[in-house]
């Protein structure tokens, strides 16, 4: 198994998970994709480097979708049939539950989400955010994705070239690639984790408004390009 870190200016946080990783699930293999993060960061991509992990480095910010599709091109070169796992490298996730994710996957052979439960101490706009996403999602394609946003998602082998060729070079990529998963008929799992929510979020890159915008734009193009899914039972809920 492959376990791919999208990242930009990564902190400790990082290296932390790395070593929860190497505990729990030694048969991953970690690579790290940075998106053309400045000197601050070398530290802990060396460091990342030395716990065993490969790191490939962007020179120019492109974007998430572009760094994701960097680590599924590498995955399929370098390690052709070795399923990958995509985990944001902030803090969010823990590693008991990258190896659910992992293992659900495993199981079906189906792309498998880590839906955040959005409980406990979470903001408002957060909360509110992600409900208005996920019924907009529904809306467009029938499917009932709890969470679109999430960064926790495991994809098997046989998927990695169909990614490839999913549109996106930014934070828009991870609610196509959800998109074209309904319109292609790929069914996707969800397995429930817990919301790890961090005060003001401050490691993170999205942008509200360019970001937004984006991620709202690709759902409206669907929308008004594909007729409404009713019925649509290609996602399966959490067990």
């Amino acid at each position: 198994m492959i376990v791919l870190f999208p990242v930009y200016q990564p902190g400790k946080q990082l290296l932390g998970l790395l070593d929860d990783l190497a505990a729990v699930a030694p048969d991953g293999h970690p690579v790290v994709v940075d998106d053309g993060s400045d000197d601050r960061a070398e530290d802990v991509l060396v460091a990342a480097r030395d716990r065993g992990a490969t790191v490939l480095r962007r020179r120019v910010n492109r974007g998430k979708g572009v760094v994701l599709k960097t680590g599924f091109r590498y995955a399929a070169d370098d390690h052709p049939g070795r399923d990958v796992v995509c985990v944001d490298a902030d803090g969010q996730h823990r590693a008991e539950d990258v190896v659910r994710v992992a293992e659900r996957m495993r199981e079906t052979g189906a792309l498998t989400l880590g839906v955040r439960r959005f409980d406990g101490e979470v903001p408002l706009r957060s909360r509110l955010g992600n409900t208005l996403t996920a019924d907009l999602f529904r809306l467009a394609t029938g499917c009932p994705v709890r969470d679109t946003q999430t960064g926790l998602r495991a994809f098997p082998a046989g998927l990695l070239d169909w990614l490839g060729t999913v549109p996106g070079e930014r934070f828009e990529y991870e609610m196509n690639m959800l998109l074209h998963a309904a319109r292609d008929g790929h069914p996707i799992e969800q397995v429930p984790i817990p919301t790890r929510y961090q005060a003001g979020n401050p490691s993170s890159h999205f942008s509200a408004l360019a970001d937004s915008a984006r991620i709202y734009g690709a759902l409206l193009r669907f929308a008004v390009t594909r007729p409404l899914a009713a019925g649509h039972r290609a996602v399966h809920p959490g067990r």
